[in-house]
């Protein structure tokens, strides 16, 4: 039975050793990286990024990309994430969003979570706010799927 994860987190993980985002990823993606899930990431910098490498180097589930505009418009980051992964990753989605502002990113995370069984989500430490990991953090509450929530 194949199983669909979004992955949505921070753009802010310079405060942390890359080693210790690759023993988090081991520990809470790691059991649910196999041939039988399929993870939607958001083509951006940070948790983005970093767990589109990990996925890639250490295992071997389904991923897809998803931009709000296209890929090209993503920073650099991240686009060279994705060039780095290209073999890896199963299919691209260019929402293609007219402006790269708040409600574009929103409407990603919305079409990331309706197209999954659950979220994992890598928000900053701290109370809950409105960030878009939050947005896409509590979208997926209010459709009853499970959230694993792994404060970075």
């Amino acid at each position: 039975m194949l199983r669909t994860v979004t992955i949505t987190g921070t753009r802010s993980t310079s405060h942390r050793e890359a080693a210790s985002y690759a023993e988090l990823f081991a520990a809470y993606l790691g059991p649910f990286a196999t041939s039988e899930t399929h993870f939607y990431i958001g083509g951006a910098k940070g948790i983005d990024s970093l767990t589109l490498l990990w996925l890639a180097g250490n295992s071997q589930p389904k991923i897809t990309i998803v931009a709000p505009g296209t890929v090209e418009q993503q920073p650099a980051e991240a686009r060279q994430a994705i060039s780095r992964c290209r073999d890896r990753i199963d299919e691209v989605v260019e929402l293609r969003a007219e402006s790269l502002s708040t409600p574009a990113y929103f409407a990603r995370n919305r079409w990331m979570v309706d197209r999954s069984d659950m979220v994992i989500g890598f928000p900053l430490d701290g109370p809950p706010g409105a960030s878009g990991t939050w947005q896409t953090i509590n979208h997926a509450a209010e459709h009853g799927k499970p959230r694993l929530i792994v404060p970075v």
